[in-house]
Parts: C-alpha cells; sequence; structure tokens
C-alpha cells in the first residue's frame, strides 16, 4: 500500500475494527486516523473503547485527545483537522487507514456533509434556546418559516432535534431554501479526490458478537466506566450533549442519580442500547458507504 492511499476500516459497533485497523497499520507502516466523534474528548477512554497506550504504541494515531469533553467538536473541524494530517501523509509518502466511522465524520471522506459558512455563537444559542423551550416541534415550525410554501425537505429527519438544528440553523446563515442547500450539497465535488480509497467492514457472527458485548461491557464496568463518568462529569461534560448522551455514559449518569438501581442493571441496560445501535449502524453502512470488501473476525 503506497501513500495517497485511504484505508477505512469501518463496522458496527464491536465489531473488532481496532484491532483489525492496528494489524494492518503495522503491516502496511501506515498512520491511523480515528474517525470517531467520541475518541477526539480527552479523558473519555473507557466508555469509547479508545485504543489504550499499548495499542498506539509505534504506530502514529490521529484524531484522539483532540478537545476537552465539555467543548463541542463539530464535523467541520474534524474536516480542517483530517486534512492538515492527510497532507502531511502525503508529503511524507506514508499510507492513512481510517478506524471506525462515526456518521458524518466517515461521510465526508466521500460527499460534502457541511459548507464552510462560520456561525455566529449567537444564533447557535438562539436556536438551542428555541430547543429547550419548544422541542421538535418549535425547530420544525421555524424551519417551515424559512421556506416557502410547500417546499422540499427530502432527506431530512424531522424526528431528529440534531438534525433539525443544523437544517435551521444553515438556513439562516446562508439565506436559502433547504432543497436549494440540499442541491449545492449533493452537487458538491468529491472530497479527497487524488487520494485511493478502500473500504473494508469488519463484521462478527451474531452469537460471536454478543459474547463480545457482554465482556465488553463487564471489562469497562471492572476498568473504571463509573468513575470515569463521574470525572467527566465534574468537567462539565453535560454540557456537550453529543458527549454525556453517548452510551455508556449517560447510563452511568442515571445510575449515580439513583435512576438506575444496581450495576447488573446498568450493564444489563448499557448492553441493550449497544445492540440497538449495532442494528442501526449495520443499516447505515449498507446505505450509506461504498464497501469494497467485508471481513469476519
Amino acid at each position: 500500500m503506497k501513500g495517497k492511499h485511504l484505508l477505512f476500516v469501518v463496522g458496527p459497533t464491536a465489531s473488532g475494527k481496532t484491532g483489525y485497523a492496528l494489524e494492518l497499520a503495522r503491516r502496511e507502516d501506515a498512520v491511523v486516523l480515528s474517525c470517531d466523534s467520541l475518541c477526539v474528548y480527552r479523558g473519555m477512554d473507557i466508555g469509547t473503547a479508545k485504543p489504550t497506550p499499548s495499542e498506539q504504541a509505534g504506530i502514529p494515531h490521529f484524531g484522539i485527545d483532540l478537545v476537552e469533553p465539555a467543548r463541542r467538536y463539530s464535523v467541520a473541524a474534524y474536516i480542517r483537522y483530517r486534512d492538515e494530517v492527510l497532507a502531511r501523509m502525503s508529503a511524507e509518502g506514508r499510507p492513512v487507514v481510517v478506524a471506525g466511522g462515526s456518521g458524518f465524520y466517515l461521510k465526508s471522506f466521500f460527499g460534502a456533509v457541511t459548507d464552510d459558512r462560520p456561525i455566529p455563537p449567537h444564533l447557535r444559542e438562539e436556536v438551542n434556546r428555541l430547543t429547550e423551550r419548544e422541542g421538535i416541534t418549535g425547530l420544525a415550525r421555524a424551519l417551515r418559516e424559512l421556506n416557502p410554501p410547500r417546499s422540499a425537505f427530502a432527506g431530512l429527519d424531522w424526528r431528529n432535534p440534531r438534525r433539525l438544528q443544523t437544517a435551521l440553523i444553515r438556513c439562516r446563515v446562508s439565506g436559502k431554501p433547504y432543497d436549494q442547500l440540499r442541491r449545492e450539497f449533493l452537487n458538491a465535488p468529491e472530497p479527497l479526490p487524488d487520494w485511493e480509497k478502500e473500504v473494508i467492514r469488519v463484521e462478527r457472527e451474531d452469537a460471536s458478537w454478543e459474547e463480545v458485548n457482554r465482556r465488553r461491557v463487564e471489562g469497562m464496568l471492572a476498568a473504571g466506566l463509573i468513575a470515569e463518568t463521574r470525572a467527566l462529569r465534574q468537567a462539565g461534560f453535560e454540557k456537550n450533549a453529543s458527549a454525556c448522551k453517548a452510551i455508556g455514559y449517560r447510563e452511568s449518569l442515571a445510575y449515580l442519580d439513583g435512576e438506575i438501581e444496581g450495576k447488573d442493571r446498568l450493564a444489563d441496560l448499557i448492553m441493550l442500547h449497544t445492540r440497538q445501535l449495532r442494528r442501526k449502524q449495520r443499516a447505515w453502512f449498507r446505505r450509506q458507504i461504498p464497501v469494497h470488501r467485508e471481513v469476519l473476525v
């Protein structure tokens, strides 16, 4: 594998992506670029199954521990960071293994997911206040008011408040209706056209995955997930919805607040929600990402 080559190791949660990516990077003398939207946060180690210092030893890793957990990190910031890393690796002639795959982070390698327009802080605060007051109903109303009657909103998930917030902010900042912004996104040039891209999806058999899920959750709790969550709470990560609502952390917060009784119940809920996430991720990868080959571990 030569330079200017991006090899993606993707797959649902607990599929074995990290181990496979590390093995591949060692074999190809590549660096690893994390594409996980939670691994960017310092201190979120156990609950994200972040590569350990020993796993990172000898292999340069990027995209890990970039910001404090109370500070929201955007896909636009990740794209800027990613492009800086890839420019350095291109100059060194070194291939890159992209490990993981969180929604827009991963999709940004294959198509437009955001624009470069700066968002005034007061506008984001205004939309956040609207969300707190009126929820999805208020966001939907405000978005429709900014668009002509009978506007098309293809591809917009009306049940997802973050998607509605993004759509509303983009319409406000650009002064353009949603369907025009969507057309511009769809017609945007392919990102990183001078990089060869190959996508490997890693999977496990269902029975094997269930055992891995159980051992993984038990291992996280034994390693100190609750204490980590308590420390993150003290660091203010509940200001960051993307961080504090992640599986493992949201249940641990509920446990700390007395809403979940017993560590056995806590483990059961984390395993259940991880199982549900896996189903969603498998469907998402089939629809959204061009997979070139699959590996069963």
